[in-house]
């Protein structure tokens, strides 16, 4: 689950003329701040009307926001990251984001698990902006903390709890994940306004935790594991893990793809991912049942944001702004 480069990846041929990025430093419900971009949608600006069209297409109302979850080791200035915004600002606003532990945001990376409150904060700062149409596209960790926010986030009321008022968020804590309840408040595990996701799209994703069948997540499970490893993963990759156990074990990916429905998901993987073979996203797909996800595999195709090209990012952004809500 790592957005570490394997080799170069594809130039992009995105024009550079584009409305500024406005920054933010978002506060998760465990009170963890998070670095923050968001970029307008180009569509339409430089156009030869003088730009009444890409002002049209900026109104936030008006425009779908992508969300981006990056890989482990990843952060919202890593280029690869900048690229797929890049692409993904053609077809609707984009918000990048620094998992904690990574990049500028504090905290201490939990490889997957309380992500999902950073990933709450970017989306409820995407409605906040005005956006009514919010899709979460992550890649590897990322991916597995898509899968399993689209689970738990959800738009409609939950048994046992009321809605306060429209726009607000309802959380369900299934499974092994119910004992959390009792320290909802620590966690942040509470109602977020409009920090559900409209549509979920999961690229190299893990289907189980504790995967360890390839050499590079063995060298991964190093990384988080040991001392060693997590020096080189601050000093090497510039990102902070925390040294506990997962405690509760949070709910796998496979287990969470069958609780994002009604919302659509669309699941990507690459034939020649080093990281996670094919089984893995065809698990995930079985588990969301008949009609329950679109499965993409790409043929020649790597891991994560690395080895997504412009032509792959942009068919992506083209099913998150297509694919009806629920």
């Amino acid at each position: 689950m790592s957005s570490v480069s394997e080799g170069r990846f594809p130039g992009s041929s995105v024009p550079l003329l584009t409305p500024p990025p406005r920054c933010a430093t978002l506060l998760t419900d465990d009170g963890v701040p998070v670095e923050a971009v968001y970029e307008p949608c180009t569509a339409g600006f430089g156009a030869p009307d003088g730009g009444a069209a890409g002002a049209l297409q900026a109104t936030p109302a008006r425009t779908p926001a992508i969300v981006v979850a990056h890989g482990f080791t990843g952060s919202a200035d890593r280029p690869a990251v900048r690229r797929a915004a890049r692409v993904f600002a053609q077809r609707a606003a984009v918000i990048t984001f620094s998992f904690r532990g990574h990049g500028r945001s504090g905290g201490r990376s939990t490889v997957g698990d309380r992500e999902v409150l950073d990933l709450a904060a970017a989306v409820a700062w995407a409605r906040e902006l005005g956006h009514t149409r919010v899709v979460t596209v992550g890649f590897s960790m990322g991916g597995s903390v898509v899968l399993r926010h689209g689970a738990l986030y959800t738009a409609d009321p939950v048994a046992g709890r009321a809605e306060s008022g429209a726009g607000d968020t309802a959380v369900r804590v299934p499974g092994r994940e119910a004992r959390r309840e009792g320290r909802g408040e620590r966690e942040g595990r509470t109602r977020r306004t409009g920090a559900h996701s409209d549509a979920v799209v999961s690229v190299s994703a893990p289907a189980r935790w504790y995967y360890r069948g390839t050499a590079p997540m063995r060298r991964l499970h190093w990384v988080v594991t040991r001392p060693s490893g997590r020096l080189v993963g601050r000093y090497g990759f510039r990102t902070r893990i925390a040294t506990e156990d997962w405690d509760p074990v949070p709910l796998s990916p496979v287990a969470a793809v069958p609780l994002i429905a009604p919302a659509p998901l669309l699941l990507v993987h690459g034939d020649r991912d080093p990281y996670f073979p094919l089984d893995h996203p065809r698990m995930l797909a079985d588990a969301a049942g008949p009609g329950g996800a679109e499965l993409w595999l790409e043929r020649g195709m790597g891991h994560a944001e690395n080895a997504a090209d412009d032509a792959l990012l942009a068919r992506i952004a083209d099913w998150a702004t297509a694919t009806p809500p629920a």
